[in-house]
């Protein structure tokens, strides 16, 4: 095969799991050794119909709302947060809860407490109807309301165009968020920023290493389920920085073999809560068709663990202050 026609992957790295959703996934596990089966969980843990699945095998019960828990029931609650209100629920009903809301989300809910504290007008960046966006919204709900995109910034109102702050949901597009944060100053010139980046370093740096191999890439596929907010960005993402064509698949019995029609190089990467044998599976799969030169890009390397929740915090910890846990059948990226 010659080099104008042999048939390569380029990997993105970093991709699947971030911090936060192996903090989540393990807290569940821990949960299970800890109290034994069932565990109930409110809401998806993390956005992986994989990692759902093989949970609901070990005895974990999913379910949307606090109110189908039986009283005195442990329930976990997702990585995407809750709001106050879900927490007094769960206290009326006695439940033995265990919050495995990813830090940087909570980082954001403290961000809207300190901004109402401060009686400003909160404009919430993100996809309503989401879990995460929901959550947050929860903990300011009378200064907050949600914007999703530039497009709908002509429509907010405001109290006092002076003080108005802005917040984002972790998982969205860079680039979009910055287009929509632009629009909001343009309307209110004294826009508040949040004290940090709202959008999550994993969010940020798989965009990047997508942005990075896109525009050599015939085909890029995402690995990641419908309902992941960051995984759809990223299909997004990596058709707008070149990529001839893009998809999104739960796994790699969605790939098309037409998608291969003509195509020499395609690029791969996963969202944040990927496990990487999803990924091994698809780049199998790829093999078959002849794509076996695989080369991995990285563009960043991520070294940020997260502690469990103090519920099982001491389950975890190793004599030398190290923190370990037994991994799921499902290895992180």
């Amino acid at each position: 095969m010659t080099a104008t026609n042999r048939r390569r992957v380029l990997l993105a790295k970093p991709r699947g799991y971030c911090a936060g959703v192996d903090r989540a996934v393990v807290t569940v596990e821990k949960a299970l050794e800890q109290y034994g089966a069932p565990i109930y969980v409110r809401k998806q843990i993390v956005h992986n119909t994989h990692v759902v699945r093989t949970l609901e095998e070990r005895g974990v019960i999913f379910v949307e709302e606090t109110s189908e828990v039986p009283e005195g029931a442990t329930v976990v609650f997702s990585a995407h947060g809750v709001s106050p209100q879900v927490h007094k629920e769960a206290a009326e009903r006695g439940l033995k809860t265990i919050d495995a809301a990813c830090p940087l989300v909570t980082k954001v809910h403290k961000e809207a407490q300190r901004f109402a504290a401060e009686d400003l007008d909160i404009i919430l960046i993100g996809h309503t109807g989401h879990e995460e966006v929901e959550g947050t919204s929860g903990h300011a709900p009378e200064h907050i309301q949600v914007v999703d995109g530039p497009e709908e910034v002509a429509d907010i109102k405001v109290r006092d165009p002076n003080r108005v702050a802005w917040l984002s949901q972790t998982t969205l597009s860079v680039d979009e968020t910055n287009a929509t944060v632009q629009a909001l100053r343009e309307r209110f010139p004294n826009l508040i920023d949040p004290p940090s980046d709202d959008i999550c370093y994993a969010t940020s740096n798989r965009q990047a290493a997508v942005k990075a191999i896109a525009p050599q890439c015939d085909l890029f596929v995402v690995v990641g389920s419908a309902n992941s907010s960051n995984s759809v960005r990223l299909v997004e993402v990596a058709r707008d920085a070149g990529a001839r064509a893009s998809y999104l698949v739960d796994n790699a019995t969605f790939m098309k073999e037409e998608w291969l029609e003509g195509v020499s190089t395609v690029g791969v990467s996963s969202g944040a809560s990927v496990p990487e044998i999803l990924v091994r599976e698809l780049l199998d799969r790829l093999a078959e068709f002849g794509f076996t030169d695989v080369e991995e890009v990285e563009t960043e390397r991520e070294k940020l663990t997260f502690a469990l929740p103090k519920e099982l915090r001491s389950r975890r910890a190793k004599g030398d202050g190290s923190l370990v846990g037994t991994p799921l059948p499902v290895s992180p990226a």
